[in-house]
Order: structure tokens, then sequence, then C-alpha cells
């Protein structure tokens, strides 16, 4: 566009000099320099593109050949005429010329970048190389932060990229996705798809990835990132976090710390194989590329198709995890978790109670013991369902959603006429992405279920997983839910369960055309939840999957909260939630009391478990007098203290990853209240107790400090207890709530 402007202005000149022009030509020559030296200002406007929060700024400009680069990410500039100065990176080639190789945005195959693409492509042709140019930008406000949409092209083939990014100012967060799409005569074949590219420069990188396993979610692993790559991944097609969970942490110089040093945090929305690259290249940069896992998945994409990926989201901050995560649950609740600013219910919950064996009678003294304990709700278990193949236990009747009429003959009706007459809302489990061989579904539609032709078929867990690619698979999936809602509109809540990963991979659905089927599976069960949400807005659902299976801020448009984990061993738990609280607010980590680890007592596992949503499942027959009432007043307690827990600041104070003991407290908005809850796991002999100092409190206020959660007869032994401190007293000087009696807790409110 330069050289085109500088020759017409050329031939202008000569016009005049010469005068061999009519004024006509001569005028329209004039305008039309005139409009290429707008375009060619506002294209000049446009080479610096920023995505900025109140805190942070990730910045991109356009190089002289047209190719877009990040020159920077990182905190946010004072003076505006900073930004001039910062240069895209340029490194020599072997043969000492200078190449265009730098910090790409979307870097992409076969072109001068060496390292892990954003993006593959296989055109129609068979080539595999693409560039990508800018062709614009746009920003528009969008609810709660402004979205940028950057538009990249190939000039060889009819090949688009748009690249979204959206800054949540206040909250300093930003999330981002790319979306794919072509205009050739024929499919092309996409081999990497990253949902963004993002470049750090540090000496040291410390990289805190999440593995699990059943009962065994959230353990972190820190390793300091070195040259090549690292690549957290799964391959489990649905249930995908049960061994690798989709969030990290990124410590810079150091490892992340909780209050002091540079760090992000990272996690992307995709319930499906998700892939994390850590790249360090050979100057040193840390290049990060969350993305869809391609593994099995060379994905064909029609003309006039566009392939979205998945929300990568993320938030940094120079003063640790915990201004970082904060930050991302106030992003949470307002912008991205359904009913993500409503209250939540408490509830009971009758599976460790009475697992398979049950009616419809023991089930309305449930409701009743519910109401008596206080919850708002309770929720009926896996067992209620199939005729022909009664759900005895778990080989049989998943997919045969009707009640079985001999321990439920009114059905579902009568549970809900039950539930009303004792007062309590409620709830039930479902698990409608799963099907048993021994099932009516399974006899009708063995066509709709992931399984191998020609090959000895491998159940895991007594079961099949549903093709959700197929659409009418979908149909039957919403089906289960649209009809019980149709029949029973004041169920008040669904457990959607999904306790099986894909095995036996092969789609009857797509046939010729497997390397799409784990994708769209997953693009599947979306149309499902959207359906379901666009006609039941205001239904809450728990996304569970074995556990915590699944833990993802996409699944969370859809669901209300998630079950961390089927281990309820309040020790255990106390891991669980201490890891997951640096990614999910309280008010979506459901915890249950549950009779794991009897050895501690009904009021360690209660308080432990009020620090989230809080819920029971247990026999409460079974307690002693004054457990029961214990528990009674704990949900007095908690309803009182939710507001804080569930909508104010989270402080991790005291880990129990280093040492015996763990504190958090939550503070609200307006720091007139706050609730600390401490616990003793398995101190050591004679250890010295600390105090504990509290954070987020109002410095100039002073507190009044109370113990709740007491069991009955008891009275507070801590010395604290009833006393005013100032919040800056509290926070330099904090309060003695620790012991040296394993499994003990103090749960305190501070007004």
């Amino acid at each position: 566009r330069f050289f085109s402007l500088l020759y017409h202005i050329r031939r202008v000149v000569a016009d005049l000099r010469f005068n061999n022009k009519n004024h006509s030509t001569m005028k329209k020559s004039i305008m039309l320099i005139a409009a290429m030296c707008m375009t060619s200002v506002m294209t000049f406007a446009q080479k610096v593109i920023r995505v900025s929060t109140d805190k942070t700024d990730l910045v991109m400009k356009v190089s002289p050949k047209g190719r877009l680069y990040q020159v920077y990410l990182g905190d946010k500039f004072v003076n505006p005429a900073d930004y001039d100065n910062l240069k895209w990176d340029v490194y020599a080639a072997s043969d000492g010329a200078v190449s265009q190789r730098g910090h790409e945005v979307y870097a992409t195959s076969g072109a001068e970048d060496y390292f892990e693409p954003a993006v593959a492509v296989t055109h129609a042709d068979g080539n595999m190389t693409t560039y990508l140019y800018y062709q614009s930008s746009v920003q528009k406000a969008v609810k709660g932060g402004t979205e940028t949409v950057i538009t990249l092209q190939d000039k060889v083939y009819p090949l688009t990229v748009k690249l979204h990014y959206v800054a949540y100012a206040k909250e300093n967060v930003i999330k981002a996705w790319s979306e794919i799409s072509h205009k050739e005569k024929s499919p092309i074949t996409l081999w990497r798809y990253s949902s963004t590219m993002l470049y750090f420069k540090s000496n040291k990188y410390f990289l805190t990835n999440y593995h699990s396993d059943w009962a065994k979610e959230g353990q972190p692993e820190t390793t300091q990132l070195s040259t090549g790559k690292k690549i957290i991944d799964t391959k489990l097609g649905t249930r995908a976090a049960m061994q690798a969970e989709p969030f990290f942490e990124l410590g810079f110089d150091e490892p992340a710390k909780e209050n002091e040093g540079k760090v992000m945090l990272g996690t992307i929305g995709w319930p499906g194989n998700f892939r994390f690259t850590f790249e360090v290249d050979n100057v040193g940069a840390l290049r990060v590329i969350p993305a869809i896992n391609p593994y099995a998945s060379d994905y064909k994409l029609k003309a006039g198709e566009v392939f979205t990926t998945p929300e990568f989201i993320f938030a940094m901050s120079d003063n640790g995890m915990g201004e970082a995560s904060r930050n991302l649950h106030d992003w949470a609740r307002q912008y991205q978790v359904n009913m993500g600013m409503d209250d939540r219910l408490t509830l009971l919950n009758n599976w460790e109670n009475t697992g398979f064996d049950f009616n419809q009678q023991s089930l309305a003294e449930l409701m009743k013991d519910a109401k008596d304990l206080g919850v708002d709700m309770f929720l009926l278990d896996d067992g209620w369902f199939a005729n022909k193949y009664p759900r005895k236990d778990d080989h049989a009747g998943l997919g045969d959603w009707e009640a079985t009429k001999s321990k439920l003959p009114e059905g579902i009706p009568g549970l809900v006429r039950d539930a009303k007459k004792a007062g309590v809302k409620f709830g039930i489990w479902i698990e409608p992405e799963m099907v048993n061989p021994k099932s009516e579904l399974f006899e009708k539609h063995p066509d709709w279920v992931i399984m191998q032709p020609q090959r000895e078929t491998y159940y895991y867990r007594n079961q099949l997983v549903l093709d959700i690619s197929n659409p009418k698979v979908q149909d039957y999936v919403f089906g289960i839910v649209d009809r019980i809602m149709t029949e029973n509109p004041d169920v008040a809540y669904f457990k959607w369960d999904c306790n099986s990963v894909i095995t036996n991979i092969y789609s009857p659905y797509h046939k010729q055309n497997q390397g799409n089927f784990y994708i769209d599976h997953v693009r599947g069960i979306y149309n499902v939840l959207t359906r379901i949400h666009n006609k039941y807005p205001n239904l809450p659902m728990m996304l569970c999957s074995g556990g915590g299976g699944r833990m993802d801020y996409e699944m969370l448009k859809y669901f209300t909260e998630f079950w961390c984990s089927d281990d309820t061993d309040p020790y255990e738990r106390i891991y669980i939630q201490w890891s997951l609280s640096k990614f999910f607010p309280a008010k979506t980590m459901g915890s249950h009391v549950t009779n794991w680890n009897k050895n501690t007592s009904v009021k360690f596992r209660t308080d432990v478990c009020s620090s989230c949503k809080l819920g029971f499942d247990i026999d409460l027959k079974s307690l002693s007098k004054d457990d029961y009432k214990f528990v009674q007043q704990a949900v007095k307690n908690y309803n009182e203290m939710k507001p804080m827990i569930l909508e104010g600041d989270q402080y991790r104070l005291v880990s129990p990853y280093e040492g015996s003991h763990c504190a958090i407290n939550y503070v609200s908005k307006d720091k007139q209240r706050a609730v600390l809850f401490a616990y003793d796991l398995h101190p050591r002999y004679k250890e010295p107790q600390m105090n504990v100092k509290l954070q987020g409190l109002n410095s100039t206020k002073l507190y009044t400090v109370k113990e709740v959660n007491l069991m009955p007869g008891k009275t507070s032994e801590l010395e604290c207890n009833g006393k005013q401190y100032s919040g800056d007293y509290l926070m330099k000087v904090g309060l003695n709530v620790f012991t040296a009696q394993d499994g003990t807790s103090h749960v305190l409110t501070l007004e």
C-alpha cells in the first residue's frame, strides 16, 4: 500500500509538471491519493493493538510485512507514549540475513518459526504451509469488559483466522479463543488448533500443574521449565480431568507464591481432550499454548464452517496467587458461572446412607430428616430408574430413565409431592451420557453407542458412552431432562454425573470421518446443555464426573456448581479444596459431610465442608443426640455466614501443604464481616503453635470475634472469643486458634 501510494504521487506530480491530463482526470487522481492517505493513516493507527485490563497489557504490533507479533505482556504502562517504543523480536537467520521470525501472535506450521505452531492446516490441494497476515481489528464493549477481534488471512489460500480477546478491566482477567474458517473448494484438515498463544520473558519459569485420579483430585506438582517442551494433556475423551486437570500456575523467577511475586493462573474451558504446551525457545522465551488435544483428531473442516476453539482464561498478578484467584473468583461469579450471583441450596443426599437400597416410603422419611436438619433440598441419587432391567447396582439400567415401579410406584410425581409435604425442594441424579449394555436403550439403539466394530468391547465400570456427536442422540439426552421437567416442573435441581471415560473409540455417526469425533462429541454435549439452559434458565445443576473428573469454566456456563471429589475424608478434602480454590470460587465447589473417616468428629467434618457449598450425605439417625443438635445449629450458622463464603473475598492463610495446619478466611465486600476457618491436621509433638494472621480486613475498624459451630454444652476455649481487635492488629499479630490435637477445628466470625 505504501509503494502504491508513492507510485500514484509520482504520477500526479508528473501530470502537474507536464500538464498532460485534463482537470477531471487530475481531480480523480488527487482524490485517489487522499483516499489512500486516509487508508494508510487508518492502517497505521491499527498497527498497535492493545488488550488491556486495569493492571495488565497484552500489546501486539503489525510488522511492515503485515504479520502480527506480540510485543508485550505484563504490567500496564502508565505512560501511553511507551507503547511506541515496543518492538517485535527479529532473529538472525543461519545465513546472517534477518528473518521475519519473532513472537508471532498465532504462529503457523511451515513458516519461519521453528517451534510448536498455534495452527496447522493441510489445505485442499495437500499444501501443509500457512502464512497469516493482518487484515483488521475491531473492539466492542461486552458485559463487564471489552472484546477485541483481530482478523488474519492467508494471501494464497482463502483461509481466515479470527482471534478473540475479552479483557475484564476491573477483575484483571482476559479470556481468548480463535475462529478458523475457509472458502477452499474441498474440506481442509486442521491438525493444530490452539485457543491462543502467549509469550513471556523471564530468567526462570516455574510451572505448577495438577494431576489426579479418582478420590485424589487437585494434587499439585511444581517443576522448573527448561529449554524444550513440557506437555500436560489428556486423552480420555470425556471425564477428561480424571488424571490431568485443565488449570495451572506459572511463577516467574521463582515458584508461584500466595501473597508475593509475579504469577499467572490459567485454565481452559473444555471438558474433552485438552493440551497445554509450555515451550522455552532458543532465546529463553516461554511460549504457552492452550488447546484441544489434536490426538486422533485431524479435523475435516468444510468450506463456510467455523471451527471455534475453547476459551482460555488467565489472570496475572504481581502480588501472588491470592490476588489472582480473588480476581478470577469475582470474574467467574459475575460473567461465567451459571446463576453466578445467585444463592446456592444446602442439601441432604441419600447416597452414602442408602446406596441403591431404598423405596418411596424410606425416601419420604429422609425428606422429613432434611427438613429437620434445616437444609433447603433433598437430593435423590443413583438407583431410581429402569424397569425391564431395574437399577439394583451399576451393571444395568443406564439409559432407561423411567422410575422403577417396584421401588417408586408413584414415580417422580410422588417424590415431588412428598418433598413438598416435608417442606423441602426435590432434586434428582441422572447420568444421561452413558448406557449399560443391559438396558432397553442399548437393545433398541446399539448404533448410538461409541463401540468399535469387529473388536472385543471393553467396559469401563460396566457401561459405555453414548455418541453425542449424533444429533439424534443429542435429542434423546435433551429429552431426558425435558421430560422430567415437563412432567414435574417443581423438580428443583439435577445432579449430572459422568462416570466413564471414552473407550472402544469409534463413532458410528462419523463413519469414515473419525478425526472429527472427539471434538464433535464435546460440542454435542454443549448443544444439549444450551437447549436445556435456554428452556430452563433458572434450573440449578451440579456437575459430577466420577468425583471431580470435570472442572472447567465452559461447563460452568450451564452448571451452578461441581463435585470436587468422591473423597470426603475431611483431611483429604482440606488439601483438595485448597488446590481448587485457586481457580474456582467457593460457591461452585460442592462439599458434603459424610461418614468417610469416622475417626474424625462430626464437627471437624462439618467445619471442613462449611468453607465451600455445604451439603450432607449421611444417616442422620445414626448420629448421637449432641452430634445431631450440632449439625442442626451448624446449618443455621452456615446460612448466616453464607454471604461471606459464597460472595466474599477468600484469603488462603496457612497452607496444609506446608505444615500440620490449615487456615482460610473470607471477608465481605464492604469489609464489615469476616469468617475464619482453622483446622489442625496432624500436629507434631510439642509443635509451636503460631498465630494466624488474617487478611483483607479494614485496618481502622474494630472487629468483635466470636467462635461458632461449638458442640452443645461446650463453650469456647479460645482466649480471643468475645473480644474486640482492630483489623490492623488481626492482620499484623493475628489470633491463637491452632491446637496440638489431631482433627480439631475452629470457626470464628468477625463483625
